[in-house]
């Protein structure tokens, strides 16, 4: 009941997104049956950084990870759709930095994969370059979703990653694909192993299991990156003063 007032007060203002509600003790998502990122469509993309959309009235998360870690296969679970990110069988063929809109500036930002791309040496520079200049200055980003193989968790590439990125002080999600490759012991194992490497290394951040195959994860990556994204975009006054 006290919740339901909390969230009508609210509503005078801020428009409320299409299957969320918020409410101001901590800034928590409510869950309806629409998911966070299904109305996701593709908005532009960028080689080069001038031609990143303006950063004054966005907010974004990113997506990075290995050339074969899953992480085109996840974006396209997580907005329900087949195609909305390319899935190839050749690893690396993201080659810009691509922006899907989830509506009233506010976006799901795809990087480039790191790693096993058979590209130019200059090419591969220029990637690099692109990546830690965005990853380091962008302002209107809120926290990066690393996206990892579950058989194959942090890597030195995924290390670096990580040094790059975490002295931002911004949140990192990592989540652990193809889960469905392992035993659920196993993935289990692997879960607590690389929650306590990134606690000993690089802070307190959050790390699932996540299965593309399975649709599995869907509704935890919504509950954590949910509040990055909508709770940057407002400054939530307190709906009970």
């Amino acid at each position: 009941m006290l919740l339901n007032i909390w969230i009508q007060k609210l509503a005078r203002f801020y428009p409320i997104p299409d299957g969320l509600a918020w409410y101001h003790a901590g800034v928590i998502a409510i869950r309806s049956d629409m998911p966070l990122f299904q109305n996701a469509t593709y908005y532009i993309s960028a080689h080069q950084l001038n031609e990143l959309p303006p950063a004054d009235d966005c907010v974004e998360v990113a997506f990075a990870g290995r050339s074969n870690a899953g992480k085109s296969s996840v974006i396209n679970t997580l907005a329900n759709h087949t195609r909305l990110a390319f899935v190839s069988k050749q690893p690396g063929r993201t080659q810009q930095i691509n922006f899907f809109s989830l509506g009233e500036g506010v976006y799901l930002v795809d990087l480039p994969g790191y790693g096993y791309a058979k590209v130019p040496e200059a090419m591969r520079l220029h990637w690099q370059r692109l990546l830690s200049t965005y990853l380091l200055t962008r302002p209107s980003l809120r926290g990066l979703v690393l996206v990892m193989d579950v058989r194959h968790p942090l890597t030195p590439l995924d290390r670096q990653m990580l040094d790059w990125f975490c002295p931002t002080g911004k949140p990192v999600h990592v989540l652990l694909t193809k889960s469905d490759k392992l035993s659920k012991s196993a993935a289990l194992r692997t879960l607590a192993g690389v929650r306590k490497a990134l606690q000993e290394g690089w802070g307190n951040h959050t790390v699932q299991l996540f299965s593309s195959l399975k649709k599995q994860g869907v509704e935890e990556v919504e509950k954590i990156v949910g509040p990055w994204l909508y709770s940057a975009k407002h400054d939530i006054p307190d709906p009970m003063p």
